[in-house]
């Protein structure tokens, strides 16, 4: 099933998708909700982030040809930072250039939708709590993330978190293939099997160190072939059965 958050009449909505078409939740996704009839066109709704995350947990480094084309190890355990929520933005939004960077890039990433609360969950059980999954692009300032030495400045700027479509709660994260076009053309494709950790482990790992909330995300890292971003960009993320995410590169 496909959840999303969509904007109509000047009114935010929890919502479902089918079928070309949006119905709304009467309730909550991660508690008991009700789906009401799909009966609104989907071009005549502004889609939304589909969540509003408490955190966004991101893991670097978690495909080899990333690592390899930064010329860095894989680390022995899965590498752990955090993006603000204030970074988050939706379907079509602008990514924003800041000025404080000469070299932004896209990352292509497969987004864990958490859906229960949960600490020291056992890998066995990671799907559990498990919502569903949505596409992210951990949009990185290249330049600053070499200069600082840690990666906060270089991935928190606003914008930097494209999210989306939806939640699609039926994937199978373990060999999903992973696609982004810059301007059409192919930039990464790899495909979830590529993981150095898969999900159950990222998942079981990131609840030893904090507690995980319904809403929070965990972003699995990268394959090769990031890429430079630059003013009038459109940039597309396909991963294969959940659906595309646009977004378009604007200067700050």
């Amino acid at each position: 099933m496909r959840f999303l958050r969509y904007a109509l009449k000047g009114k935010v909505f929890e919502g479902w998708f089918y079928d070309d078409k949006v119905g709304q939740i009467d309730g909550d996704i991660f508690g008991e909700f009700r789906r009401l009839e799909a009966n609104i066109q989907y071009e005549d709704v502004r889609i939304l982030p589909p969540v509003v995350p408490g955190k966004i947990i991101c893991v670097g480094r978690n495909y080899l040809a990333h690592a390899s084309e930064h010329g860095v190890e894989v680390p022995e355990i899965p590498l752990l930072f955090l993006k603000p929520p204030s970074s988050i933005i939706g379907p079509n939004e602008n990514i924003v250039l800041p000025p404080q960077s000469n070299r932004i890039e896209h990352e292509a990433e497969l987004a864990v939708v958490i859906g229960k609360q949960g600490r020291w969950i056992d890998p066995a059980a990671v799907n559990e709590f498990i919502f569903g999954y949505t596409i992210a692009n951990d949009v990185t300032a290249r330049d600053l993330q070499n200069r600082d030495g840690q990666w906060s400045r270089a991935k928190g700027f606003d914008t930097f978190c494209p999210i989306g479509p939806w939640i699609e709660t039926d994937l199978n994260p373990v060999d999903a293939l992973i696609t982004c076009k810059v301007n059409g053309e192919v930039r990464q494709m790899s495909s979830t099997r590529d993981m150095v950790f898969p999900v159950s482990h990222l998942v079981a790992f990131a609840s030893s160190v904090m507690t995980l909330f319904p809403g929070d995300l965990v972003l699995t890292g990268t394959p090769a072939g990031v890429g430079i971003l630059v003013d009038n960009d459109q940039i597309e993320i396909e991963i294969e059965g959940i659906g595309k995410l646009i977004n378009y590169v604007k200067k700050y």
